[in-house]
């Protein structure tokens, strides 16, 4: 059996602009997911470590260092350590990167919490300050990311409140990650901080609206144009909707 990969490459050109993935079926009958690269292909396991290996027995080397971690015995996680878990991070990391773009955002939410749920292992096990500082350098972006995928499965559902509970999650998670470094004046420098932010308005315009929150929406909108004619216009339908809200109301009484 030849071992060129040149035949699978054929007709799946490599673009600089663009990740590419798909989904195949491998020799064993389970899905695969296929990254092009400029050289060639990574392929990545759709469950368990991307690899496919099972580091002592686990399903990943965190699994491994946790259970020894809760043995009871002294844990630290020595640089060597960390080395090995930042490779096997960056599998975790190719895997919901391709699983973003395939919008299989269940397996994103799934990889990013276990990356997340690495960096807080590291933090609280590292011996040398500067491999902790190496993981949790990237808790932002992959709570940004973590966030993107929970709230895109919710606006499938067409689930706008619950999306915006997720972002502001999210929110909440990077300012969080910004004070516990004594960066909360570096706000407006946070790419991910920034977006989330962005996106959470774009789902609030979008959000289907009532008719009494339409028309609080205008109200907002003319007096920040200062549009004073307008805004009291808008207050006086208001007023009157709201009005015969509560008549029609049995309870109002």
């Amino acid at each position: 059996m030849s071992k060129d990969i040149t035949p699978i490459l054929e007709g799946w050109d490599y673009d600089p602009d663009d990740i590419q993935v798909r989904i195949i079926t491998g020799d064993d009958g389970q899905d695969k997911i296929q990254m092009r690269s400029d050289l060639g292909l990574i392929q990545l396991e759709t469950s368990g470590r991307p690899d496919g290996q099972r580091p002592a027995g686990f399903e990943s080397l965190l699994d491994a260092y946790e259970s020894r971690a809760q043995a009871g015995d002294e844990f630290a996680l020595d640089s060597s350590a960390c080395a090995g878990l930042m490779r096997e991070g960056l599998q975790y990391y190719h895997r919901y990167l391709a699983a973003f773009h395939l919008q299989k955002y269940d397996w994103v939410v799934r990889d990013t919490a276990r990356n997340l749920r690495l960096f807080a292992f590291v933090v609280k096990h590292a011996t040398r300050q500067r491999d902790k500082l190496q993981f949790d350098q990237y808790r932002p972006y992959v709570t940004m990311m973590n966030t993107r995928a929970a709230a895109a499965q919710l606006l499938a559902r067409h689930d706008h409140d619950g999306a915006l509970a997720e972002v502001d999650r999210g929110v909440e998670g990077i300012r969080r990650f910004l004070e516990e470094y004594e960066r909360s004046d570096q706000e407006a420098e946070c790419m991910e901080l920034g977006f989330l932010l962005r996106w959470r308005r774009e789902i609030d315009s979008e959000r289907p609206r009532g008719p009494a929150e339409r028309l609080e929406h205008q109200l907002q909108l003319a007096i920040a144009l200062e549009d004073y004619e307008e805004a009291a216009r808008v207050r006086d339908q208001l007023q009157r909707l709201r009005g015969s809200e509560v008549a029609a109301d049995p309870h109002s009484s």
